[in-house]
């Protein structure tokens, strides 16, 4: 049994990491307690970015899981049933990320401020997150991030380091609202930036080493 929940859990991480948020909806069943659907994994992997599940991460369906869903439909308007059906999995997709985005996300958080502020961390997660609200960039994770020319730790490598809690930690708190750079689009290092167009961007905020601008 134990070799069927690893077996389980592998094949759902690699799906989260992998499948693109609205293919994985499309495929979405309705949960409810005592579910041990796989599904089940992917929905406490949602609860746990948004800080409604600090429970074990096991694909069972309990109380606490079922507690954490109740309290989710009550912060966004829906009826606290505990009971994942099609609107809950709409609310929860459109606020979560996959696993590979949210690895993608640390990583650059690590590469780019990895030494700066905590508030710092979350605040270039936030531009990122900011720049998918933005018609200007592209609208996922890996396009803002690899947009050709937008990250240094893209060019030269860093995007690849071992990233740490702290950074993990800094995206959760930005995917869960926190916005300590005021909803910038740009941010940069004025000792290593002599570029006249991002200065001359709007500052909305400096922590550390970083303007944040828009």
């Amino acid at each position: 049994m134990k070799g069927v929940s690893r077996t389980l859990l592998a094949f759902f991480l690699v799906f989260a990491w992998l499948a693109p948020a609205d293919d994985a909806a499309a495929a979405r069943p309705v949960l409810k307690y005592g579910a041990t659907d796989g599904y089940v994994w992917d929905l406490q992997h949602r609860l746990i970015q948004l800080g409604y599940y600090n429970g074990p991460y096991d694909g069972i369906f309990g109380w606490r899981t079922q507690k954490g869903v109740k309290a989710f439909q009550r912060d966004h308007g829906l009826p606290a049933t505990g009971v994942v059906g099609t609107r809950t999995w709409n609310a929860l997709y459109r606020r979560t990320f996959t696993a590979r985005e949210v690895d993608l996300l640390t990583r650059l958080v690590y590469g780019e401020a990895r030494g700066e502020p905590y508030r710092g961390q979350v605040a270039v997660a936030a531009v990122v997150l900011n720049r998918l609200e933005s018609t200007r960039f592209p609208n996922t994770v890996s396009g803002v991030i690899f947009q050709p020319g937008a990250f240094s730790v893209v060019n030269d490598g860093q995007l690849w380091l071992t990233p740490n809690r702290t950074a993990r930690n800094a995206v959760l708190d930005a995917i869960r609202g926190w916005d300590p750079s005021y909803g910038a689009l740009f941010y940069y290092n004025p000792k290593k930036t002599t570029n006249a167009w991002i200065r001359s961007r709007p500052v909305t905020t400096v922590i550390g080493n970083h303007v944040f601008a828009k």
